[in-house]
């Protein structure tokens, strides 16, 4: 399928069809089915639909160069697509800020852990001390007991 412009010097107007080829087999010959889509506007450039596909709306309603349907539909997704890389951005921002913030609780924790560790040893060695020293006092190593 392809697009045909047609220039009407009489009008002054250039109308834009969708063109369909075809092989015209009773005269062997390529034609083509042509569908009128519409005219282009000389101020802006743009195709203006006219027949069924652009009839002219009714009083109150929108009319002729405004944006059709499809158009501020894209616009639509555009912008929803651009809400949601700032929005993506915004979360990464916030994984990095947590990975970080949880690197620094792991630290923490194993340095607690240590603590934990270490506070278990010196409770055994207490005990241990306090076992000891309570036999040496029954051997009599420290004087009376």
């Amino acid at each position: 399928m392809a697009i045909v412009k047609s220039y009407q010097k009489k009008t002054d107007t250039t109308y834009v069809y969708e063109s369909e080829p075809y092989w015209d087999s009773e005269k062997k010959q390529s034609r083509s089915k042509r569908k009128l889509i519409g005219k282009i506007d000389k101020e802006t450039g743009q195709i203006v639909p006219t027949g069924k596909r652009g009839r002219k709306k009714k009083s109150g309603e929108a009319t002729g160069n405004e944006e059709t349907g499809s158009q501020k539909l894209v616009e639509k997704l555009e912008s929803t697509i651009e809400e949601q890389k700032q929005e993506i951005l915004s979360l990464r921002t916030d994984i990095a800020d947590l990975k970080k913030e949880n690197r620094r609780l792991q630290s923490q924790s194993m340095k607690a852990e240590k603590k934990a560790e270490n506070s278990q040893v010196i409770d055994e060695f207490i005990k241990e001390f306090g076992s000891l020293a309570e036999r040496a006092r029954k051997a009599g190593l420290f004087g009376k007991p």
